[in-house]
């Protein structure tokens, strides 16, 4: 019994990397991404994926997603939008491995709409995730307090425009993130540095050299039009 328990730990997802959507893959906006056609990729977020995947990390969308809900968008319009946002990642070389989406509105009162944990909860059962080498990356008090109510080991905040506002209410509730970054890639090369180099490379992986893709990529091709928001 003793044994089996061993190899079931061994069994467990590690070294998982929960992406927010909106505000941290993309532009955010006050009038929800509606359509492929209002989906804005950040400078670098591709990129940002493809050298987490390269230095061994697993890549899962966590995203409120009330559109749904408010009648905006239907569930086959939004996962349109992800699976052309997935083909895009793949397209230069990284890989989303899911996306959880709420798709409730505040009011709901659900248990998986963000700061709720629900969503993580999901991801945990489908994969075995280890929660505690798991790591969250948002621009939202919600991505934040999310994290610490699931039990993630680390969780980084990106200075979005909603920053000030978030670290208000962080403030308030006490929580703090483990670290602040500009952006995906900043948070990326964090984390690699971090968990690579650092003190909890027990995970797994190499200690050693961070492998960085952009001596290889082309400049990243953006479309120039607005975007969703996680309200």
């Amino acid at each position: 019994m003793q044994l089996q328990s061993s190899q079931q730990n061994k069994a467990n997802l590690q070294r998982v990397v929960f992406l927010d959507r909106d505000g941290v893959i993309n532009r955010n906006s006050p009038d929800y991404i509606k359509s492929w056609e209002e989906f804005e990729f950040f400078p670098k977020s591709i990129e940002a994926i493809r050298l987490l995947n390269l230095n061994g990390f697993t890549t899962i969308i966590i995203t409120n997603q009330s559109v749904i809900n408010r009648n905006m968008v239907s569930k086959e319009g939004l996962e349109y939008i992800h699976a052309l946002m997935k083909k895009a990642v793949k397209s230069r070389g990284g890989e989303i491995k899911d996306i959880f989406f709420c798709p409730h509105t505040p009011e709901e009162g659900c248990d998986c709409r963000k700061p709720e944990p629900g969503l993580i909860y999901q991801a945990q059962k489908k994969y075995r995730i280890d929660l505690p080498t798991s790591i969250m990356v948002g621009d939202n008090a919600k991505d934040i307090e999310c994290a610490r109510r699931a039990g993630c080991g680390l969780s980084i905040l990106i200075k979005s425009d909603n920053i000030a506002n978030a670290e208000k209410i962080l403030s308030e509730k006490k929580i703090s993130p483990d670290s602040t970054a500009s952006d995906l890639y900043d948070a990326a090369i964090w984390i690699i540095k971090h968990e690579v180099g650092g003190r909890r490379s027990d995970v797994g992986g190499p200690r050693s050299e961070i492998r960085d893709p952009r001596s290889e990529l082309t400049p990243q091709r953006s479309k120039l039009s607005p975007l969703t928001s996680e309200l």
